[in-house]
């Protein structure tokens, strides 16, 4: 037989033999489709596709060795899951979805932080850096489904070696979370004062806790400020709290921030601080620790000042104590009094007078009102024309005015006489000589018979033909030039180039009692 005849149909046999106890178990693929001819290593440039079985290499997965996972190089019937060749150390806790937290590329989890926020329990500052150990422990049991949620599952250590302040003996709550947070750099730091009913402020937020809470005494510690402040209260000199018998109602005055400098707003009070009361320390007024019912009367306070003041005396003349009424808060001096606010309004000349010139001897109350009073001495002294002598009237403001005394005005019209022509520029002394202001107008020759006597032209004293009644001829603008307007009153009136002759023309030596006969 043909040598090479032999030898192939011994080789046929044996893969024949091969067939039928392949170590791989019941597959369809050719040998040589992995391994080589020379040796029963596996080609490098295999064919197989893995991923025709169903389960696609990734991963670290394309580097493991076959024999890693085909137990005995048996590929038939090989599990795809992870636990068929990854030991689940979870016990069954977590499910049998390992890709929740595992990848093809690593067993290990490099970012637990990530893959714990899927869970109930986002980690969250210090927890991100914990080893899983410190909180996955066994207990009943179970190491991860049943690790407690709650702070107190973790720290219940810490809850108990507290002491400042002890959270056993004080009754704390064990919701941690209350007073604690996860990213506080200490344990013991980050409790939430505002989710009292005492929010911190001031000064209070760096008060250590025992501070207020004696004995480790939290529940129903009382948030009035006295409580804690009361030798603050009594110690207080400036004003003396216990002396003046001040509310302990701390708040009205003082503020979290410092117990001194505390201040009082008097603007809640019935008495508003206004003017110089503002810069006032709190004993200028209540040196003698009065404060409940604190007379608000001026003069409560500035008897002192009223007793000095001497322009005007205030207590020779009898004031109201009434301050107010002329000073202001601002300063005592200077002060200012309405007298408008009196029956006599103050008016020209009399605003700037001194208030002792018209109040003498400090006579305030029931002063008289009339001029003469206080200007007798003007009265008296005036000469042009003199009052005294001429027995005028003591209503001054008849001519004069508060403006000044003189100049002053009297109105003639009021009289019986009025004051016309040249007669209003005439001095009072010319028509009532001797101060005679008691004269009773009866016609014109009382004041004028000098005129009336030294006229010549027509000479009134030669005939008795004229009369007194000086009106007929004359008026107030002057004595001359006269005219005579009644000769059409006579038995010859005239008219024609009689109108212009002169009247001795035809009255000669005088006689102006002619009888009309004829012209001849």
């Amino acid at each position: 037989m043909n040598r090479r005849l032999v030898v192939f149909m011994g080789a046929f046999g044996i893969a024949q033999a091969f067939a039928q106890t392949s170590p791989h178990g019941a597959i369809r693929m050719a040998c040589e489709a992995c391994h080589t001819t020379e040796s029963w290593r596996m080609r490098p440039d295999a064919s197989f596709s893995h991923a025709s079985t169903g389960f696609d290499l990734q991963g670290a997965h394309k580097a493991v060795e076959c024999a890693r996972c085909h137990q005995g190089v048996r590929f038939a019937g090989t599990l795809k899951t992870c636990q068929s060749c990854h030991t689940d150390v979870h016990k069954g806790e977590l499910g049998s979805n390992c890709a929740r937290c595992h990848s093809f590329q690593a067993w290990r989890i490099t970012d637990m932080t990530q893959r714990h926020q899927q869970t109930r329990f986002p980690l969250l500052a210090k927890h991100a850096s914990a080893d899983c150990a410190q909180c996955h422990t066994k207990s009943a049991g179970t190491q991860y489904a049943g690790t407690p949620t709650t702070c107190i599952g973790c720290h219940r250590m810490d809850y108990e070696q507290t002491k400042n302040p002890a959270h056993r003996s004080a009754g704390f709550s064990t919701v941690c979370d209350q007073c604690h947070r996860v990213n506080a750099a200490v344990w013991g730091t980050g409790f939430d004062h505002t989710l009292t009913a005492f929010p911190l402020a001031g000064a209070h937020k760096a008060t250590q806790c025992s501070q207020c809470h004696k004995n480790a005494v939290f529940k129903s510690t009382p948030a009035e400020c006295v409580s804690c402040h009361l030798t603050e209260y009594q110690q207080s000199s400036n004003p003396n709290h216990t002396a003046a018998k001040f509310s302990q109602a701390c708040a009205t005055c003082h503020t979290p921030v410092a117990w001194t400098g505390g201040k009082f707003d008097h603007n809640q009070t019935t008495f508003l601080l206004t003017g110089a009361h503002v810069l006032q320390g709190c004993k200028g007024c209540h040196g003698d620790n009065v404060f409940a019912g604190k007379s608000m009367e001026c003069y409560s306070c500035h008897q002192s000042n009223f007793s000095a003041v001497a322009n005007p005396n205030h207590a020779a003349g009898n004031f109201s104590h009434l301050c107010q009424s002329c000073h202001t808060t601002t300063v005592w001096k200077p002060s200012t009094f309405s007298h408008s606010s009196t029956a006599f309004p103050l008016m020209g000349a009399h605003t700037a007078v001194a208030c002792n010139q018209c109040h003498a001897s400090n006579q305030y109350a029931g002063l008289s009102k009339n001029c003469v009073d206080c200007h007798r001495t003007d009265y008296t002294g005036t000469t042009n024309p003199n009052h005294a002598v001429g027995g005028f009237p003591t209503l001054c403001e008849q001519c004069h005015s508060t403006t000044a005394w003189k100049p002053a005005t009297f109105d003639h019209n009021s009289t019986k006489f009025q004051l016309t022509g040249a007669h209003t520029s005439q001095s009072c002394a010319a028509c009532h000589t001797n101060s005679n202001y008691a004269l009773v107008y009866q016609n014109c020759a009382q004041c004028h018979l000098s005129n009336f006597q030294n006229t010549v032209n027509p000479k009134h004293t030669a005939s008795s033909a004229f009369t007194q009644q000086c009106e007929s001829c004359h008026s107030t603008a002057g004595w001359s030039p006269a005219s005579f307007t009644a000769h059409s009153q006579t038995n010859f009136a005239l008219t024609g180039a009689h109108t212009s002759v002169s009247c001795i023309t035809c009255h000669t030596n005088n006689n102006y009692q002619l009888s009309y006969t004829d012209c001849y």
